[in-house]
């Protein structure tokens, strides 16, 4: 049996993901969101890669149920109708509509990751219900890639953390057998350092300062509450679903 991490999906080939079982994070936003969307009656999200991506794929669509969701720098790219916050997808808003998303680290992450199978979508708010999922797709293939979106193409302490964190709940409790590359070993010491303390985790992140900064302190609050739905989305096709 084999687990992985990539810190990011920089280097991440088709070929290393390949019908192997990827589980994808981005605590901070883009996975919280999506996954606030679903439990909140969106059909689906269909990730991006860019925004231009993200425009072409709606015009190539011509649907009136789709939202045009996400941001490039924390900030709501022009044109878009919603940007990445998890609090804007309230059921008012998302309800029968399918997302079409694009956002600077995620859902890049997610387009690397569209070859895997199964592709699950994971963040704090889910955890369980995901780690569950995950679990039994490792048990079965013998093997798990944990996908960090990262920041900016570089490591994100929100993520590596949260990774580490579904690492441990994912592994059996004996792990001889079981090959765990450096970059697992190193989410999981970051547990050791942190241990149960998701708040303060993920609060020491750049990216939880950044929106902090720049008053989405809230959005910070709702990726970090454990557990809120137990839904597990599933990437498949070019779209996420439940």
């Amino acid at each position: 049996m084999k687990l992985s991490v990539y810190f990011t999906a920089q280097g991440l080939t088709q070929g290393d993901v390949a019908e192997r079982p990827v589980l994808v994070i981005d605590v901070l936003r883009t996975t919280t969101t999506i996954v606030t969307a679903l439990a909140n009656g969106a059909k689906a999200v269909l990730p991006a890669e860019t925004a231009a991506d993200a425009i072409q794929l709606v015009n190539n669509l011509k649907r009136d149920d789709i939202l045009l969701t996400g941001e490039q720098g924390y900030h709501l790219i022009e044109g878009f109708h919603c940007g990445n916050s998890p609090l804007e997808m309230t059921p008012e808003v998302v309800k029968d509509m399918t997302l079409v998303m694009a956002t600077t680290n995620g859902s890049r992450a997610l387009v690397a990751a569209q070859h895997g199978g199964p592709v699950f979508v994971g963040a704090v708010i889910n955890f369980s219900a995901v780690a569950a999922a995950a679990r039994a797709a490792f048990e079965e293939a013998g093997e798990l890639i944990i996908l960090c979106a990262g920041r900016e193409r570089r490591f994100a302490l929100e993520d590596a953390y949260v990774a580490g964190r579904f690492a441990r709940k994912i592994l059996p409790r004996r792990t001889s057998g079981v090959e765990i590359d450096d970059a697992a070993i190193a989410a999981l010491q970051l547990v050791r350092r942190y241990g149960e303390k998701w708040k303060t985790a993920i609060n020491d992140s750049m990216a939880a300062r950044c929106l902090k900064e720049l008053g989405m302190a809230r959005d910070v609050v709702v990726a970090t509450d454990v557990d809120k739905f137990d839904i597990v989305p599933h990437y498949a096709e070019r779209q996420v679903k439940v």
